[in-house]
């Protein structure tokens, strides 16, 4: 069992988490999507001063929680109380540029975005636009 009381995350780590789980919650993580991940924290301004190397132990977290029976309650868990309100469409966001990163949004993942929009309360108009902002960003010549 994931003691999820011992861990401290950052606002960035529950970025990092939320983009994981995105990528693993249709049980075939991508090349693309990895290296939107590894892009998104290389170069957007709020992972400015994070340590990339952190990326490993996120993903050995989100596995974990992944393994567990509730998992996904206790991933929103720690990123509800571990990301400010003021981040949640941020998050909302790299988890939609993370499942269109490669080209083809799956069921999981759609299942999970909508599990992130409510869990971290996105109003529907907003998701929206971050939706279609996303799928414009990944759309294919």
């Amino acid at each position: 069992m994931v003691d999820t009381e011992t861990h401290s995350l950052t606002p960035q780590d529950c970025l990092v988490l939320i983009m994981i789980a995105v990528s693993v919650s249709d049980e075939d993580v991508r090349t693309m999507e990895l290296v939107k991940i590894e892009n998104n924290v290389n170069v957007l301004p709020i992972f400015g001063h994070y340590d990339a190397d952190r990326i490993r132990s996120m993903s050995e977290l989100v596995f974990d929680l992944f393994a567990e029976e509730d998992g996904l309650d206790a991933l929103f868990g720690l990123v509800r109380d571990n990301l400010p309100e003021h981040l949640n469409e941020t998050a909302y966001a790299l988890a939609c540029d993370v499942a269109a990163a490669d080209g083809t949004l799956r069921e999981a993942e759609l299942r999970l975005l909508e599990e992130i929009r409510y869990e971290l309360r996105i109003d529907r108009l907003h998701a929206a636009a971050i939706e279609r902002g996303a799928r414009a960003r990944h759309l294919k010549g």
